[in-house]
Parts: C-alpha cells; structure tokens; sequence
C-alpha cells in the first residue's frame, strides 16, 4: 500500500493523535442497538494507547440540521456523544474522558490535560455547521491540537469534510504525520482487490441489488467495464425490465433512470455481461402481502409487485457464480426483513460462503443492507471481506481505488 498506515508512525509516546473514527452507530431513545462500528475501532485505539498516544477520538453521530432551529435542537439531543461514551469505556476496560463540545477552552484544557495511553472522545462533529463543509478556521482549530492524524472511519472517506480531509490536509502542510488505521487499511486491501483486477482474480462477478438505480449509476457502469458478469437483484431489477419493456405490476421503478438502464444493457450487450432475473417472488402488497406467487417468466402481472428473486433465478445465479475467483456484491436481492422475501438473499450468501471456504473465492460485500443482511441470517464470518461503507465502497470502486479521506493522506 503507497499510504503510510499507522505502523509505520515511530515516536508516538506522549504524542496527541487525532483518530477519525466512525462512531455513527444506530440510536433508540438512547440506547445503542448495534456497537460494530465501535469494536471495529478498538484495534487501532489499543493499538495507540500501548504505544502511548495520548488519543482523541472524533466522529459524526446521524444528522443535525443546521437549517431549522427547532430541527438542530432536537438533531443535537438524539445524537449526542454522551450515549457513546459508557459502552466505548466497557469496551476499552477503562473510564474514557468525554468532552461534550467540539471546540473552545474546555475541549483545549482537556486535550492537554491527557495522560498517555488515555482516551478522549469529543462530541459529535455535526453540531458544527461547518463540519460538512470542510471550513478551514474549524479544521485549523482541531488540526492545532493534533500531533498526528489517523483516519479510520472508512464509512466517511468519501467525504471531504473538515474531520475526515480538512484537518489531515493541514497537518501534511505541517509536516506532521497522517496515516491510516488498521480498520482503513483493511478496507483499502480488500476493496482494492476488486478494483486491480488480475487475470488470476478472473472471473470476477459483480452481484448488485438494491432499491434504486440512481445510487449506484457510476459504479454500475464501472463494474460493467470490469466484471466479467454483473448479476442483478433487489428492485433494481425492475427499472431495468421496465426500459426492456417488459411489464413490472405495481413493482417501483424509476422512470428517470430508464435511459441509463437501457444504456448500461447496450453497454454489456457484446459480452452478454449483464444478467438479469429469469423468475420472481412477486406479492399483492407489500407491507401486508396476503397472495405471494412465484412468476413463471420475468413478466409481472397488474396488482402485483416484485420483492425477490425468484427459485429459478437463484439456481442460475449460483451456476454463474460457481465459475468465479473474485465477487463484489452490493444490495440486497429482495426485502430480505420479511421471511417470505429473504431466500434470494439468503442463497446469495450461501452460495458465496460456500465457494470462499472450498474453493478459496475472494469474496467482498460492500457495505450497506447486504452487510446487514449477512450479519442477520448469520453468514458474515464467512466473507473474504465485508465492507464497513456502503457508499464510500461504491466510491472507492467507481474512482479506482480514490476517496478523499484516503487520498489525503501522506504517501509512504
């Protein structure tokens, strides 16, 4: 890897490092329902606190709209740090200090009150409006307490803020260290795996699901240009039927979107690269489905919609993807949350597992519901790769291996 990662940072004894992490973990009236992300943290703070970095942690926790007042309020309120903090000392075995601001006297104080190996973690990165937007005056301010700048929130690499570009940035203008966690370099090895592919990394296959077409437009194209099959799922398959001019029922579809769909079918056409449903599990409704019928071809009759891929479709899928050595999958292959709409998803994650233990196949999910799903029905371990960021993935995949937050930091 060109980036210098964080074992190549020497003198890191009484040093104050910046760590970028992504503690956007998901919030109930409080209470954190899934800690993940802040496990997948602890091996570069330890990591940091044995070599006797004084550690200060930042991250973004949901979204504070800074527009309305009464919104922000509210925005702050949810997502504040201090929920975080308790389960980050139960994880770490010791009290972490937490600071419930993000800039001024009582934040500087307790940065240079630090002890080495102790922990810090400041408060929330998006009460600051400025946060998102990279501004230099709140950049420079957290930049000025820093000695050293680690960025570990691949969730958040794809986007230029003032924690994730601004203050690395700086501090490289500095001459002091950046480098990436453990948890970054993990991500940027294995995504990389499927953006330099190799004749041995061949056939490589591209399974893409999902909701909608339009959050994945570039990366569509992309994978086309790289894959050598691009097997789709979820209910982007039917804005595909739809620009085929084959009928979806009541199915969603996006109707701007069929100009590229239709592109992206002539674009793959002189290698037969794109693969689409040949059957479906289709229902009368979807939050309340009380007839569920599995379609006898890819045409979707009036007063039904599509939810999963079909018994006929999974056999095919898995016959394509028997003959694999790489695959990168994105998105789920149907409404995975109700049982009845879940096989698809879950045959994808068999299949994969399976071909990753006996047959040594790179496997890569790509973040998102496809992660969650294969947490869910218990196949996660059995991944090559499961990616932390949905979208900072497809980024990283689209741009060849580019995101800001990576990019940023210093070359070997």
């Amino acid at each position: 890897m060109s980036k210098k990662t964080i074992t190549d940072l020497k003198e890191l004894k009484g040093k104050v490092v910046f760590v970028r992490v992504d503690f956007n973990v998901p919030l109930k009236n409080g209470v954190i329902n899934d800690d993940n992300r802040i496990v997948a943290a602890l091996p570069t703070i330890n990591y940091l606190r044995e070599k006797g970095a004084r550690v200060v942690l930042f991250s973004h926790l949901g979204k504070v709209d800074h527009k309305d007042p009464v919104k922000c309020a509210e925005n702050k309120a949810k997502n504040d740090m201090k929920f975080v903090a308790p389960r980050l000392s139960q994880l770490l075995g010791e009290e972490v200090v937490y600071v419930p601001e993000t800039r001024g006297e009582v934040l500087s104080q307790a940065v240079k009150s630090l002890k080495d190996g102790q922990v810090l973690l400041m408060q929330n990165t998006r009460y600051e409006k400025g946060e998102s937007k990279n501004d230099l005056d709140l950049a420079s301010y957290w930049a000025s307490l820093a000695d050293v700048f680690v960025m570990d929130a691949f969730g958040s690499a794809h986007r230029a803020h003032s924690s994730t570009y601004g203050v690395p940035e700086i501090l490289n203008s500095q001459g002091k260290e950046t480098a990436l966690g453990f948890l970054m370099q993990k991500e940027v090895e294995g995504l990389n795996r499927c953006v330099n592919i190799t004749d041995a990394d061949r056939p490589f296959v591209a399974i893409l699901g999902g909701a909608k077409v339009s959050d994945k437009i570039l990366v569509v194209e992309k994978l086309i240009e790289k894959a050598d099959k691009v097997l789709i799922g979820g209910a982007i398959t039917c804005t595909f039927l739809k620009a085929l001019g084959k009928p979806v029922g009541n199915s969603r579809y996006e109707a701007d979107q069929l100009d590229f769909a239709l592109r992206c079918v002539e674009l793959a056409k002189a290698k037969n690269k794109l693969v689409l449903p040949i059957d479906h599990i289709v229902a009368d409704d979807f939050a309340m489905p009380l007839d569920v019928r599995v379609t006898t071809g890819v045409e979707i009759s009036d007063g039904f919609e599509r939810l999963d891929i079909g018994p006929r479709t999974r056999l095919y899928y898995n016959d394509i993807l028997q003959n694999a050595k790489t695959v990168f999958w994105n998105g789920p292959m149907g409404v995975f949350e109700n049982p009845l709409f879940a096989e698809g998803t879950k045959a994808i994650c068999e299949t994969l597992t399976k071909l990753t233990r006996e047959k040594g196949v790179f496997t890569v999910i790509g973040g998102g519901d496809s992660a969650s799903a294969a947490s869910q029905m218990g196949y996660k371990e059995g991944f090559s790769h499961v990616s932390t960021g949905g979208g900072a993935s497809l980024e990283l995949i689209q741009n060849e291996g580019h995101l800001p937050g990576i990019d940023v930091i210093a070359d070997k």
